[in-house]
């Protein structure tokens, strides 16, 4: 398989949608990317149809018919459920628009389906098959070849109706090219492997190319070309509404990968028998093609525009000498091998699911087990990460580690105001016994809620208040933020009580402190007053006796 699905790494957004619905996860992821696993890949289109980025890219072979187109003689075989994607337009009318695109010719698969329907007939007619599947389905040969190589015995070894009309009109015209259009992606394997089909185009790509060069297929107008019964091919049951009964077998028709791949479990284990089994990978048959183009209808119009389109008798095909319509199918080998029980019991134990109780098979990953995703990782398909379960638990876990092991109180609650997380510091903090005991409830019954009511009609983060809890008697410096994203209020409240304390105390010592220094000052200011006063008086005295002594002598 040479890169016909790819992949826009731009637009993959590690949504794991493709490996989900992948029917044989042939998808593995590196680094957050999806990548197609060829060797495993059926080429069914699941992935590329309910890519919601589409970031699924198909190899277009636009290129290499349009050098076809000027090297030589290049018909067209288009697959008949080109009545769904353009309605009202027959095949002559399109052979027209084919032609003024450079194409020789075009003709309908469907010749191609007559003839692989003559085939199936001789098949059950002369060789008695107890079981035989109709391999006009690329997908699903190919999930036979690669997912279910001992049913191959089943597969009837024809060539696929696209292979045979290309064989067809090769034998026609000599040295012609053939490009075969129509809606799906595995056909474009088939232009690769086999000499019957020079390139492939699917109805999306026809239609894109009319559009650029402004060509309009006419509708309405009456076919010259005779029709058949084949035109049902792409219809659920259609091979069988072609073909002529035989009534030693008992004929089924299946649609969808999931189903066929049951029909294969019953073939492998030996349980049907004397049965023609039509296995068509699409839902509705070719009907639901991934690439049908754009009808403005939806499916079941689409299979009425089909049905209409038919008719009741048999394409005109010639018979030639020789000719040889035979296909080996081979067996295909998957480079992934299973691994042993015990490298899966040991990543199941990395992943978590060590135990069969956490083992929930719940499909997030894409994988239908927890099991078969322990082999995917094994066989680097798949990573831990691809688990939502196991992420969450250890996003939790993180998160949980360090809500809890944090010295701070911290309250999480929802736009209702009721508390969603409350780790252990503000269990003892509000004097809860157990969070279990608080969680759902208002967290007005733990604290005044006015502070988060505020938050909610502001939108405006309280950071670093300190605020006096009365009824548990602390002081907190309290942070409230709210989360837009997740619609979540989130509280932290660091208890400082015991620095309030202090601080308190620090301040009371300081003022009896400033008290003391006051009474000293005091006590000092009186004693000078004191010493001063005695001064005075004394100094007073010496006056008296001096002013005496001065007389005396001035008596004598």
């Amino acid at each position: 398989m040479e890169d016909i699905l790819r992949l826009k790494k731009s637009n993959c957004k590690n949504c794991h949608k493709c490996i989900r619905y992948c029917p044989v996860k042939a998808i593995r992821f590196s680094a957050g990317q999806a990548h197609v696993v060829e060797n495993e890949c059926i080429l069914c289109g699941m992935c590329f149809s309910v890519c919601p980025q589409d970031a699924k890219l198909i190899s277009s072979d636009m290129e290499k018919v349009h050098v076809l187109l000027s090297t030589a003689p290049v018909y067209a075989s288009i697959a008949p459920s080109f009545a769904a994607s353009f309605p009202g337009v027959g095949i002559d009318a399109l052979e027209q628009a084919l032609i003024k695109l450079g194409f020789r010719g075009a003709e309908e698969t469907a010749v191609g389906a007559a003839i692989v329907t003559r085939e199936y007939e001789r098949i059950l007619r002369e060789e008695k098959p107890n079981v035989l599947i109709s391999s006009c389905c690329t997908s699903v040969n190919l999930l036979m070849q690669k997912h279910y190589p001992d049913t191959l015995f089943a597969l009837a070894p024809v060539m696929t109706p696209a292979q045979a009309h290309g064989a067809y009109i090769k034998r026609q015209h000599p040295g012609a090219k053939v490009v075969f259009i129509g809606p799906c992606i595995a056909k474009k394997q088939e232009a690769i492997d086999s000499e019957q089909l020079d390139a492939v185009l699917s109805f999306e790509e026809l239609h894109h190319w009319l559009e650029a060069e402004q060509i309009t297929p006419e509708t309405g107008t009456a076919d010259a070309t005779p029709g058949g019964k084949t035109r049902l091919y792409p219809t659920m049951g259609g091979v069988l509404k072609s073909m002529e009964k035989n009534p030693d077998y008992t004929y089924i028709a299946v649609d969808g990968i999931k189903k066929c791949a049951a029909v294969l479990e019953e073939v492998r284990a030996g349980a049907l028998h004397r049965c023609f089994i039509e296995l068509s990978s699409c839902q509705g048959s070719c009907a639901g093609g991934p690439l049908l183009g754009r009808p403005t209808s939806g499916p079941v119009q689409n299979t009425v525009n089909i049905m209409h389109y038919s008719s009741s008798g048999r394409f005109p095909v010639e018979r030639h000498e020789g000719e040889n319509y035979h296909r080996d199918f081979a067996p295909i080998e998957r480079l992934a091998k299973q691994p042993s029980q015990q490298l899966i019991d040991q990543m199941l134990i990395r992943m978590g699911k060590q135990d069969p109780e956490t083992r929930l098979n719940c499909g997030s990953c894409g994988y239908n087990s927890c099991q078969d995703k322990a082999v995917a990782i094994i066989q680097g398909k798949a990573d831990l990460s691809m688990c939502l379960p196991y992420m969450m638990e250890k996003a939790q876990g993180f998160s949980d580690a360090v809500v809890n092991n944090s010295p701070n109180a911290i309250l999480v609650l929802n736009e209702d105001l009721e508390v969603q997380k409350i780790n252990p510091v503000a269990c003892r903090l509000f004097r809860v016994r157990d969070e279990k005991d608080v969680l759902g409830e208002a967290v007005g019954r733990l604290m005044d809620d006015s502070v988060f009511r505020k938050v909610q009609k502001t939108r405006r983060n309280r950071t670093n208040e300190r605020e006096y809890l009365s009824e548990y008697g602390c002081y907190v410096d309290r942070t409230v933020l709210f989360n837009s994203d997740s619609h979540l209020f989130i509280c932290m409240m660091r208890d400082v009580t015991a620095e309030v304390e202090r601080l308190e105390k620090k301040l009371e010592t300081r003022l009896q402190a400033v008290e003391i220094a006051d009474d000293v000052a005091k006590k000092q200011l009186k004693i000078v007053q004191n010493i001063a006063s005695l001064l005075g008086e004394t100094a007073a005295d010496t006056l008296i006796a001096i002013d005496r002594l001065k007389e005396t002598i001035s008596d004598d």
